[in-house]
């Protein structure tokens, strides 16, 4: 059963809401393939990557969390091989399904007028690169004959790389691959489907808008600027103009037509101060029955204010913070149990002992630790065996540690 949305939302519908249209708590099939892998790209829209591999690449997750074990191959598949989804800058560094590629063309457009007036030096060496590219490609930033060296660990890019990025920006070039995790450039005529190329170019305000109902779609309800961040309308790298551009219309009057368009909808919600807006003619499910442990890099967790908000759950990822300053881990994943955030567990994946170690586990306030321990035990063993690990390691912090050993033994 599902309600028709009027104009009021409790906080408990516009949690259950946000987390059907994320694609959480439907029934997870027996074994999931790519045809599930679509369906997330498709719900989300977006699927970030990260190169941390503390558990697994981030990509790969939020298929597992919506559906269990799956073929990771799957995924690579319809990147690399089948060209269904392809990398640019979504949210971050995303997979996005290839048929989203025109409405990203006004940002690539805007990469190109704003680095039009380089110096002249800077500028033949970004051709000579594209050149490169063109005769040689595919090709990493390491085989350019005149890339030069990095200059240091992580973004410590030779003159080469940078030039690469700002091409795969402008979308000069694309990804045709990766090696080892390191992106492959090509030329985009080699890596997308003609008729992908070809594609009319729609207009920046009409694939705004288009961008902005696909992240409501998948958000369920949000602010204006909870939605804009999905896709990160008119973040700072859209904001670059050249002299004398006409400055690209404000995202508030986009929500207005969209609005008077009826795409969207604009609601209140229990408890929030700005307005919100769903889809036009959602449904709320009347409940929600999730089993998930969430990737750090989920849409769920991508703005901490707007889960904070629909969830009532705060939540940072720590790697980047100091080990001293650390509050619950290293890698902690949030596990989601019905229609909210129960637990938070540490997880390792130890491949040299096939283990999948729990640093630490912690329960949310006012929720039985045997009750979450169980339900979390329950999805570790999925994914361990979607892993490949044989056993389990529980570490003593969090006052959920214990009760989640016993369940694990």
């Amino acid at each position: 059963m599902t309600k028709v949305v009027d104009v009021d939302l409790s906080a408990a519908e516009a949690r259950r809401l946000a987390l059907r249209s994320l694609g959480f708590g439907e029934k997870k099939p027996a074994r999931a393939s790519a045809t599930h892998v679509r369906a997330t790209a498709a719900r989300l829209g977006a699927i970030q990557i990260d190169s941390v591999n503390v558990l697994a690449r981030a990509h790969y997750l939020p298929t597992f969390s919506r559906y269990g074990p799956y073929p990771s191959s799957a995924l690579d598949d319809l990147v690399h091989a089948r060209r269904e989804l392809f990398e640019y800058w979504g949210h971050a560094a995303c997979f996005l399904p290839i048929e989203m590629y025109p409405l990203l063309r006004w940002r690539m457009a805007n990469q190109c007028e704003a680095w039009a007036g380089v110096r002249r030096k800077q500028k033949e060496f970004m051709e000579a690169v594209f050149r490169e590219v063109s005769e040689r490609g595919p090709m990493s930033a390491g085989e350019l004959s005149m890339g030069g060296k990095s200059k240091g660990p992580w973004w410590g890019w030779s003159d080469g790389k940078l030039a690469l990025e700002l091409l795969f920006r402008q979308g000069r070039v694309a990804v045709a691959g990766r090696r080892n995790f390191e992106r492959l450039y090509d030329i985009p005529e080699r890596v997308f489907p003609e008729a992908v190329i070809r594609a009319d170019v729609v207009p920046a305000a009409e694939a705004k808008k288009a961008l902005l109902v696909r992240a409501a779609g998948a958000m369920g309800v949000g602010t204006a600027k909870d939605i804009a961040q999905y896709f990160h309308i008119d973040a700072w790298w859209d904001r670059l103009t050249v002299k004398g551009r006409r400055a690209p219309a404000k995202t508030g009057v986009l929500f207005e037509e969209l609005v008077e368009d009826g795409r969207l909808q604009q609601v209140r919600v229990e408890g929030w101060k700005d307005a919100a807006y769903i889809v036009a003619g959602a449904r709320i499910p009347r409940s929600i029955e999730a089993r998930a442990i969430v990737s750090p890099f989920d849409p769920a967790l991508w703005e901490r204010k707007w889960t904070k908000a629909v969830f009532g759950f705060d939540y940072q990822i720590e790697i980047y913070v100091p080990g001293p300053k650390r509050i619950y881990g290293y890698y902690v994943l949030p596990f989601l149990m019905g229609d909210r955030f129960a637990a938070r567990v540490d997880l390792k994946a130890d491949r040299k002992t096939s283990t999948l170690i729990a640093h630490a586990a912690y329960v949310e306030d006012g929720l039985a630790p045997r009750v979450v321990a169980a339900a979390l035990a329950g999805e570790l063993r999925s994914m361990a065996s979607w892993l490949s690990l044989e056993s389990f390691a529980v570490g003593p912090r969090g006052n959920l540690a214990k009760p989640l050993k016993r369940e694990l033994r």
